[in-house]
């Protein structure tokens, strides 16, 4: 599952829950002078980061989807798989306006045996919502939030909406409400009020602040107990 918000007011904080089930995945949380990711264990061995923040304030995440036949992976000369574009935007070997340029211009598809959406976000206040086979929006709103279903094509996700699952009108609600005060103790208190307990449950949640060029994150819910990954600028 997974929640991701961007808010745009006098610092910009951006916010995500990584949720997953410990029996299909590995992670652990990595942090290096210049990059802050949950690492996944992959096939290959490595952890990848398709989760993170980078020095300069750009923030990439994946988070799954339901998917179409028109996004299904292949490795023809024109295509991308979105695990590959996040990672490298979260490694900072392409910018947001790289990003931009590379959906415009090449066909963005799932990677092998994944189905899988992304936001990417700098430190601009700029937003890149992909939704391979679908499309995708450039946003510099007052904020964005994306969960697991579509937001450019809502009807092509529609009928796996659990019916119990409100982190996306929650969030929604809770960002609408929010004035340019809106702080990383707020950033927080959102992803906690929309965490996952059970099951594909809430193993991370972190807020980013722009202002701060710090991390500040929690594990399996422990919101009582916040860490920092602070990024020293250049």
């Amino acid at each position: 599952m997974c929640t991701r918000f961007v808010y745009n007011g006098d610092d910009l904080i951006t916010g995500f829950n990584f949720e997953i089930d410990l029996d299909d995945y590995t992670h652990k949380i990595i942090k290096e002078k210049d990059i802050f990711y949950i690492g996944i264990k992959m096939p290959d061995g490595l952890y990848h980061s398709y989760h993170g923040v980078n020095i300069n304030g750009n923030v990439g995440t994946l988070l799954y989807v339901h998917g179409n036949e028109n996004a299904k992976y292949s490795n023809c000369e024109n295509c991308v798989t979105i695990a590959d574009l996040v990672e490298k935007f979260i490694k900072n070997e392409i910018s947001f306006d790289d990003a931009v340029k590379i959906v415009d211009t090449q066909k963005i598809v799932y990677y092998k045996e994944s189905t899988m959406q992304a936001i990417l976000s700098d430190k601009n206040g700029r937003v890149l919502i992909i939704e391979p086979g679908i499309g995708y929006r450039v946003e510099e709103n007052k904020y964005s939030i994306v969960t697991n279903y579509s937001i450019l094509q809502p009807e092509s996700t529609k009928d796996y909406i659990n019916e119990n699952d409100n982190r996306y009108e929650l969030g929604k609600t809770y960002l609408e409400k929010s004035n340019k005060n809106f702080s990383i103790k707020d950033g927080l208190n959102l992803l906690k009020n929309i965490s996952v307990n059970e099951g594909w449950a809430t193993r991370v949640s972190f807020v980013y602040s722009k202002n701060k060029n710090t991390v500040y994150y929690v594990e399996n819910n422990k919101f009582q107990e916040i860490l920092k990954h602070e990024f020293l600028n250049k």
